[in-house]
């Protein structure tokens, strides 16, 4: 890979990502990874590199071009992209009671007749930074989790491990919106409101592929945020970020510009289209707010970078993005995904294709769901996927991202090479419960 540019990435200050490997097998032996939990102690440090991508029209919407790389030094080693255990991530607290639930999002105007604010509204007028800061604040909280760790000693054992970040409230109820990697393996998690208030909070959903969660506290009476719309963004438009930066100096206002609109970043294998922003961002910011000159939530603060050779280069879920999550997360603690029920991984090097006891290159289905269109549709363990919908395919990522750009219940054609021979099977592509990551093995 030719490397421009290589930064660390920040995300929440405690590290619960998931490490999994497989046991080169052979995809006929229809054995998934097994998967691994590793824990790094301080921030989360994750890498990118990229080539420079050419500059961006303020209305473009298009994704070609080059994008940046996030990686995470221990990749997984397959994609599941089917039927499995478990909702989007893991849910860390029961969610009796909330099955169903609705939030109303706060999308009005604001009422800017306060002591705080004495002029400005958010109709088109831009606001002072000073006005944003007032206004949004009492939106934003901090959050701060504890993780059982099990010691890999000769002894046992285990030990507490705290987090930290920040999350947004999105309905005067106690729904709150932030990162899926802040709370993720979490055993206990705090909310504390602008006035010091702390609450517990469960988790009503999480979803690593989007990187967005959804939490509840038990509250009323709460300053929801005034949701606004990212798709109608410009570059070069004013950004204020509010977080909890190092887990100690919550509702800290930073602000800058955005830099970049759709800046495809790839975060431990699943592809993300970002807000790229030039505010500050901290270790501890991750969930917390990007507003407008408005005060309007345009994103959800994810990532930023912590190179000495890479200043003011932070990036945002777009609003509209986390939205869309969080609602299926409140109305049905996940968020669904069209699947065809298979694990498929991608062999392009000499040394994989040979434990796998293949001859070609290409992406390989290595489990299948029971009961999954996959399996109506007559795909097999070992089959090599060429192309969907006449569209070809030459890794992991490719299948996935062009099933999640169909409907649950959408028929696809796929192409597949089989003992020597090309055949044709059409997948009805169900719905899918379970987060997927993907990531290519091999070089």
């Amino acid at each position: 890979m030719n490397t421009a540019n290589t930064a660390q990435t920040d995300y929440s200050n405690y590290s619960s990502q998931q490490n999994s490997s497989y046991n080169p097998q052979g995809p006929a032996a229809g054995n998934g990874g097994n998967g691994g939990n590793g824990n790094n102690g301080g921030y989360n440090g994750y890498s990118y590199s990229s080539n420079p991508q050419p500059p961006q029209n303020e209305h473009k919407k298009s994704h070609g071009g080059k994008k940046v790389l996030l990686r995470v030094a221990a990749c997984i080693g397959v994609v599941a992209l089917g039927f499995g255990g478990g909702l989007a991530g893991t849910v860390v607290a029961s969610r009796t009671g909330l099955t169903g639930g609705q939030v109303v999002v706060q999308q009005v105007q604001r009422d800017t007749n306060t002591d705080s604010v004495s002029q400005g509204s958010t109709n088109g007028t831009n606001l002072s930074i000073q006005d944003v800061a007032a206004l949004v604040q009492p939106s934003v909280v901090a959050i701060t989790t504890e993780q059982m760790v099990s010691t890999n000693t000769w002894f046992g054992g285990s030990y507490v491990q705290s987090g930290a970040g920040s999350g947004v409230i999105i309905s005067q109820d106690g729904y709150i919106v932030t990162c899926a990697h802040v709370v993720s393996g979490a055993n206990n998690i705090t909310v504390q409101l602008a006035d010091g208030t702390e609450y517990t909070a469960t988790v009503v959903g999480q979803d690593s592929t989007s990187d967005v969660a959804v939490l509840k506290i038990e509250a009323t009476g709460l300053t929801p945020a005034v949701i606004g719309n990212s798709d109608s963004l410009a570059v070069g438009e004013t950004t204020i970020a509010v977080g909890n930066p190092l887990g100690t100096l919550s509702n800290t206002v930073t602000n800058g510009i955005v830099s970049a609109l759709n800046r495809e970043v790839t975060v431990q294998g699943n592809d993300m289209n970002l807000i790229q922003t030039s505010a500050s961002i901290s270790p501890g910011n991750s969930g917390g707010g990007l507003f407008n000159a408005n005060g309007e939530l345009i994103g959800i603060v994810n990532a930023k970078s912590s190179s000495s050779d890479a200043e003011g280069l932070g990036f945002a879920i777009p609003i509209n993005t986390a939205m869309e999550m969080a609602k299926q997360m409140i109305e049905k603690g996940y968020v669904a995904r069209p699947a065809m029920g298979v694990t498929v991984i991608t062999i392009n090097d000499a040394q994989t294709a040979m434990q796998y006891g293949v001859s070609n290159y290409g992406v390989y289905i290595y489990q299948i769901a029971s009961g999954s269109g996959a399996e109506k549709g007559g795909l097999k363990l070992g089959d090599r996927i060429i192309s969907i919908d006449d569209v070809a395919v030459s890794s992991a990522s490719d299948v996935q991202k062009y099933c999640q750009s169909k409907e649950v219940g959408d028929t696809v054609t796929l192409q597949v090479e089989r003992d020597g021979k090309v055949i044709s099977c059409e997948v009805t592509l169900g719905e899918s419960t379970q987060s997927t990551a993907t990531a290519e093995s091999g070089n």
